[in-house]
């Protein structure tokens, strides 16, 4: 036993057993993430329950099952209902019933012994809607133009009404939108002039007319946008819901209509992938509690891409200075024990760090020097995606320098001594030849970087993060590049779904699903870049020896 103890064998066997732990422990929690998340966008069977309340009377639900639970029956005694009061526990459904303007919350409990049929009617429809979420009902009439028609017109109405959206979308955020964009541009300018006193006659009459003629397009395409309005807004859909109450639905107000309990199981995985599409390229709705999450992972993986280029050169450069120029003393040491000592500061800390220096005092400075026609209105003076991405960079900064001082410790003095004997200089030596042969342990301090700052989310909701964001920090108005705006995160968009969210039960499959798509973005860019890295290893391993 003794020798077998010394042999090292215990601790090879413990080390498999923790890294086994851990891998079914991430396994685990991905599968957790991948089976709740994607379960978002299956379309469910949509129910008919005949009950009887607690009064005695007849009472229709209709919805999706959500979840089960069972609940002990002595809970229950108050209530007039006929239970085998011998069972120890009642079970009861939550059940998705919608139709929010009819009543408070589109989620209720029913309890099983209540149910006296169930059924799966092929003639229930669910009603993708922009506002008020889903409706659930039976179709009664579809109305075009005020007369009455048919169900078969019903695709056709919804495919014209798609097609009329998103010329309004493009008329509103495209046309219009760089319009408003140039007026305002317009107007900074001419107080610039005026606050600069160079504002003449001539100068004051021309930023006259180029306005003027602004407002002439944006009244033409103001026009155009009403007469589309009143095209989407003509046609209607009568729906009737569970208590019987006719509703009717304007088709300018409808995304999707389907007929869940219809259809098959090929048409509910093309009505699966359709979702899961619309969910990574469309804006959020109501609160963020329906539609898409374009604007976060546009977010998101713009901030990982600018802290990236931010924090490589940096830390590259710090670290290339204490391992190579910097003399062994006392003050190196320190250096080095301050940045080891900043990776352990949380990053809350950092957030004030960068609200207090990036944001009041570096982007004040500059709304005073180059923006002063834009006061008391800041520009870089308030929170945006360029002090986000600096701040990450200052919090990802010291994985990035101890990671590329350990690479270039690895690399064999002789090779540097080498170098300078065939006439190198000592840059053309960092150059040519350290640099290369630690590139792949740069590259690990990136994929450290990236995926840390990827999931970080406290010191965004000081620098720049919002829970929605009008305008993406990328469009088509010159500069293009917009980095003083703010911007959405795909982690601050689970916490303000999952914790802020006033219905908690439509959100949490949201949480799911919106944690999964954060994973696999962090996976992807992490691959990328391991791949990468895999690639200067193999390009650079026969230097090494």
């Amino acid at each position: 036993m003794n020798n077998w103890f010394k042999s090292g064998s215990p601790w090879v066997w413990l080390s498999a057993g923790g890294v086994s732990i851990s891998l079914i422990s991430v396994l685990g929690l991905l599968w957790l993430i991948a089976s709740r998340g994607l379960s978002y966008f299956w379309p469910a069977d949509i129910y008919q329950f005949d009950m009887t309340d607690e009064q005695g009377k007849p009472l229709t639900v209709i919805g999706e099952i959500y979840d089960r639970e069972s609940i002990p029956t002595a809970q229950l005694v108050h209530l007039n209902l006929d239970i085998d009061e011998s069972a120890e526990t009642i079970e009861r459904l939550l059940i998705k019933t919608g139709n929010r303007e009819l009543v408070s919350l589109d989620f209720r409990w029913i309890l099983v012994p209540q149910i006296n049929k169930t059924s799966l009617p092929e003639e229930l429809v669910v009603i993708e809607r922009r506002t008020n979420g889903n409706f659930y009902g039976y179709i009664e009439d579809i109305i075009l133009d005020g007369e009455v028609v048919g169900q078969q017109k019903m695709a056709e109405l919804v495919e014209r009404v798609s097609d009329f959206q998103t010329e309004i979308e493009a008329l509103q955020k495209t046309d219009i939108g760089a319009i408003n964009y140039q007026i305002e541009r317009t107007r900074l300018k001419e107080r610039k002039h005026r606050l600069d006193e160079t504002l003449t006659a001539e100068l004051e009459q021309a930023f006259k007319d180029e306005v003027a003629s602004l407002k002439a397009e944006y009244q033409v395409l103001e026009k155009q946008l009403m007469a589309l309005r009143e095209k989407v807004s003509r046609d209607q859909i009568v729906v009737r819901a569970m208590d019987g109450q006719k509703v009717t639905i304007n088709f300018e107000d409808v995304l999707h209509i389907t007929f869940n309990n219809k259809l098959s199981v090929f048409g509910k995985m093309k009505l699966f992938f359709s979702q899961i599409v619309a969910f990574i390229v469309d804006d959020p709705r109501e609160a963020n509690t329906e539609g898409g999450v374009f604007p976060a992972i546009f977010g998101t993986v713009l901030m990982v891409l600018l802290m990236t280029v931010i924090v490589s050169p940096l830390g590259v450069v710090a670290a290339i200075y204490l391992h190579e120029y910097a003399g062994n003393n006392a003050l190196t040491k320190l250096l080095r024990i301050a940045v080891i000592n900043l990776a352990g500061v949380p990053s809350i800390v950092y957030g004030v760090f960068g609200l207090g220096f990036f944001v009041y005092m570096v982007g004040g400075s500059l709304d005073q020097l180059f923006y002063a026609e834009t006061l008391p209105s800041p520009t870089f003076g308030t929170p945006g995606v360029m002090w986000s991405a600096l701040t990450l960079a200052i919090l990802t900064l010291p994985v990035v320098i101890v990671s590329t001082e350990e690479g270039l410790s690895r690399i064999p003095s002789s090779m540097r001594h080498g170098s300078l004997a065939l006439g190198a200089t000592k840059a053309e030596t960092l150059w040519r030849i350290i640099l290369p042969i630690a590139s792949p342990a740069i590259m690990t301090g990136i994929i450290l970087a990236i995926a840390r700052a990827a999931g970080e989310v406290a010191p965004l909701m000081l620098v720049g993060v919002v829970k929605m964001a009008p305008n993406l920090p990328l469009d088509g108005n010159f500069p293009f590049l917009h980095l003083d705006r703010k911007f959405m995160h795909l982690g601050f968009h689970i916490y303000d779904v999952g914790f802020q969210s006033p219905n908690v039960e439509a959100a949490r499959p949201l949480v799911y699903a919106t944690a999964l798509l954060l994973v696999t973005i962090i996976v992807a860019l992490n691959m990328t870049a391991v791949s990468i890295r895999n690639r200067l290893r193999e390009k650079y391993r026969m230097l090494e020896h």
